[in-house]
């Protein structure tokens, strides 16, 4: 971008035309004032000066025995010491006046109106605005003289104010540039920032923490998925490559596409979870929500789940209540909870005791998952919602998880407003509480 379109050009800019119109505004207020000053004071004084022709003019009479005209004439002589014109009427009759030049239609008047000798007199006393005008023409050339050099000033000092202001920003950006996939972990740092500055820093410096945090989950993301598919594709390698290194019976094959299937339905499983997931992080996953009701949901998942529950010793016991109508997409809660369960039966030893509940309370619909397992350790439990994370003896093959049932149940559990959380003691069992509002 060029200089001229630059921030710093802009905030200079906005501010000379703004000292400039503080200025103007400020010299036309102090203008008006001035000549509104000097007209009063001229009104002031030629009103003062018509007051002592209205007293004068009355004596002035007296002692020439009723001549109005030469009264007049004696006053308008005594007046011209003021320097301004003064003219007596009698009806329509001039009486006298004095010089009335440079009076002008713009010129001041004052009128007084005098009754003597049972006749009616009218005193105008008359003041050129040639002294204001020419006053306040000496005010306009100092203002316009000054102007330029005022706005040349305050240009100057407007740049200098901004490219200081801006200063911050640009050791801001000098840092935020050397900032790269490689070092995230780096903070911007400013002293002494003022607080709107500061405030800029923080919200960047959250910015980079989320973005590290971000990169750091895609990392182990992609580790942990790279490692998961690798295994199911190693042992359907090698299964193939035995089973074609010589000839085999019949039941040999069976036997190694069997291993084969097992491996690839698992292998299946992954992508579909791997996809359900990037859809929803993509927000590209539509809920298809119809009324349903969550006991019978949750009867048929039970009933679902009995046999690898008695496969391995472990008691199913379900307490789904009465009927209880909910608006949801009911496959995504069915999954939901068939990941509980699945979760909750691998985990329990033979002869323990996995229970489902339900209930609906204030907040809405509560379901529980309990188990009497081997629990989770405190360490673990904050990250058992994370994708590809078992924790510490859970993490073996054996049991044929991927570390992806849990993060599923909490998209599923917040795409409908709701939350899952999880409490547990290593060697009492975990129970697994999901709230949905509705």
């Amino acid at each position: 971008m060029s200089r001229g379109h630059s921030f710093r050009a802009q905030l200079t800019t906005w501010y000379l035309a703004f000292f400039s119109l503080l200025f103007l505004l400020y010299s036309g207020f102090l203008y008006s004032e001035l000549a509104r000053s000097l007209t009063a004071r001229l009104d002031e004084r030629i009103g003062s000066e018509a007051d002592t022709a209205a007293v004068l003019f009355p004596d002035e009479l007296h002692e020439m025995h009723g001549d109005a005209a030469a009264a007049a004439r004696e006053v308008v002589s005594e007046m011209k010491v003021t320097g301004n014109a003064v003219s007596i009427r009698e009806g329509g009759r001039m009486l006298a006046s004095g010089p009335t030049a440079g009076t002008g239609p713009n010129g001041r008047h004052a009128t007084r109106r005098v009754e003597a000798g049972g006749h009616r007199y009218e005193i105008v006393v008359s003041a050129s605005l040639g002294a204001i005008d020419a006053e306040l023409a000496v005010v306009r050339r100092v203002i316009f003289l000054a102007l330029p050099l005022i706005l040349v000033i305050a240009g100057i000092g407007g740049y200098g104010l901004a490219t200081r202001s801006l200063r911050p920003l640009g050791w801001m950006a000098g840092q935020a540039r050397r900032i790269t996939e490689t070092n995230l972990d780096t903070r911007i740092k400013i002293h002494n920032a003022a607080e709107e500055l500061g405030v800029l820093v923080a919200s960047f410096n959250d910015l980079l923490s989320r973005l590290n945090q971000s990169f750091d989950t895609m990392r182990r993301f992609v580790a942990d998925a790279s490692h998961e598919l690798r295994t199911p594709i190693s042992v359907i390698r090698g299964e193939a490559d035995v089973a074609l290194s010589q000839e085999r019976s019949p039941a040999e094959y069976r036997e190694v596409l069997g291993v084969i299937q097992d491996e690839s339905r698992r292998l299946s499983r992954l992508v579909d979870d791997l996809l359900n997931l990037a859809r929803a992080d993509a927000g590209h996953v539509v809920l298809q929500t119809h009324d349903f009701y969550w006991n019978e949901l949750l009867a048929e998942c039970c009933r679902t789940a009995q046999g690898a529950a008695a496969a391995r010793g472990v008691e199913l016991e379900v307490q789904a209540g009465g009927d209880l109508q909910f608006t949801g997409d009911e496959q995504l809660l069915r999954r939901l909870v068939m990941n509980l369960l699945d979760n909750a039966i691998r985990h329990t030893p033979n002869g323990g005791k996995v229970v489902a509940a339900l209930e609906r309370g204030p907040g809405g619909v509560t379901l529980r998952i309990s188990d009497t397992g081997s629990g989770i350790g405190a360490d673990d439990l904050p990250r058992i919602f994370e994708r590809f994370y078992r924790a510490g003896e859970v993490r073996s093959r054996q049991d044929g998880g991927f570390g992806l049932g849990l993060a599923i149940v909490r998209w599923i559990a917040e795409s409908h407003h709701g939350t899952v959380t999880c409490a547990s003691r290593p060697g009492q069992g975990s129970t697994f509480t999901v709230l949905l509002p509705g």
